[in-house]
């Protein structure tokens, strides 16, 4: 930066869209004689079903513990197979492990992101149980095929939609497609409560085995029916919601409109500043999806970048006061997961987009200004770092 321009405020990443309904939501419930899961948190799951179209909610302490009682819900544990891939939500992984089963990387679509439906049925084999699919940074999966390739090879297909809420594929809402669908209610998603998650599904015995698993709230039964047998010997989690947090997360839920309209409106500036770079590509829209709702603005620099070129432009935003993060990490290459053989190039697609995509601050805060001055200095630092300005969202 010269001499003659000020400098700038910090720009975070992401910034929580809390107004005065959030403030007052937590309010009532910090003054009401229950704090812990309770009726607050009964509301929010019911909000929570309609809003996604689905017949049950079940809130839970976070996404991660979501996905986990999903798994175990389904049946899923040691000497499983589960398939999923290796740039999604780093807790899907996560939970494969915790339940004893065994992850199946595949290897993902260029332009979405997602898991490919063709790469992931190349993975099926006969100790595979499951099939987990992730709505990356809200661009929809390609959920028809998906469908049909978990129906064909007897596969219980979970949805991961924790970074995916409000878009649409095909008319229907993220969240609607899986057995049991997984939504995320931390930073940096649009609704956020702080920490929380929930899982929807339409099937009552699913709901029950989640809901005996979480551990129950008070007034919830000990024991539901046949899910009791199937969940006999696995001691719940005490993995319950706060009323606090769902207070929040209820408020938010009915400014959920608003927040993400809001969102669309810094997606549209990004979009008019961005231009300023030479060759630039619009983000990618599958045309089965109806609605998208960026979880992050992504960009995906060109293949003359290196991953250390990447780490210079993150270095040189963050020198500007520009909070920017390397958006992915392929799971495949973390210590916890090289037990399982994968070799490098083994992914490519998901090593490529890995090692040249970043995070750039995106929530309802950021101003014209703001948004021009992050372009302008992800461009300044491209060049800097010889590779010129050929970025490719």
């Amino acid at each position: 930066m010269s001499d003659d321009v000020p400098a700038q405020d910090f720009i975070p990443l992401s910034d929580p869209d809390v107004s005065t309904a959030e403030l007052g939501a937590a309010d009532r419930v910090l003054c009401a004689p229950r704090l812990s899961a309770g009726p607050i948190v009964e509301a929010f799951e019911s909000a929570f079903a309609e809003y996604v179209g689905r017949r049950y909610a079940v809130a839970v302490a976070s996404g991660g513990i979501g996905m986990l009682l999903a798994l175990r819900a389904a049946g899923i544990g040691a000497g499983d197979e589960v398939i999923t891939a290796p740039l999604a939500w780093h807790q899907t992984a996560h939970a494969i492990r915790h339940v004893g089963a065994r992850p199946v990387f595949a290897d993902i679509d260029y332009w979405t992101c997602s898991i490919a439906p063709d790469k992931a049925a190349t993975r099926v084999g006969p100790g595979t149980r499951a099939l987990i699919a992730g709505n990356v940074n809200g661009h929809p999966a390609a959920w028809a095929e998906l469908q049909e390739l978990a129906e064909r090879r007897g596969l219980m297909l979970l949805e991961d939609s924790t970074e995916a809420i409000g878009s649409r594929y095909q008319g229907r809402a993220v969240g609607s497609f899986g057995a049991l669908s997984v939504f995320d209610f931390s930073q940096p998603g649009v609704l956020c409560c702080g920490e929380g998650g929930i899982v929807v599904t339409d099937d009552p015995e699913l709901d029950s085995r989640l809901r005996r698993l979480r551990n129950p709230r008070q007034g919830e039964p000990q024991s539901v029916g046949p899910a009791s047998s199937t969940a006999a010997g696995v001691p719940p989690l005490a993995a319950c919601l706060s009323d606090i947090a769902a207070a929040i997360g209820l408020a938010q839920l009915d400014r959920i409109d608003e927040l993400l309209a809001r969102r669309k409106t810094i997606e549209m500036l990004y979009e008019r500043h961005i231009q300023s770079f030479e060759g630039i590509k619009p983000p990618y829209v599958s045309p089965a999806v109806t609605e998208v709702h960026w979880f992050l603005y992504l960009v995906h620099l060109g293949t003359r970048f290196t991953r250390s070129a990447r780490d210079a432009i993150i270095d040189d935003l963050a020198t500007e006061n520009i909070e920017a993060a390397a958006m992915f990490r392929p799971l495949h290459a973390e210590n916890a997961y090289r037990d399982l053989g994968y070799r490098k190039g083994e992914l490519f697609v998901a090593e490529k987009i890995a090692d040249r995509a970043i995070a750039l601050p995106f929530h309802a805060h950021l101003s014209d200004e703001q948004v021009a001055f992050i372009v302008q200095t992800a461009k300044d630092a491209s060049i800097n770092v010889g590779a010129g300005s050929a970025i490719y969202l």
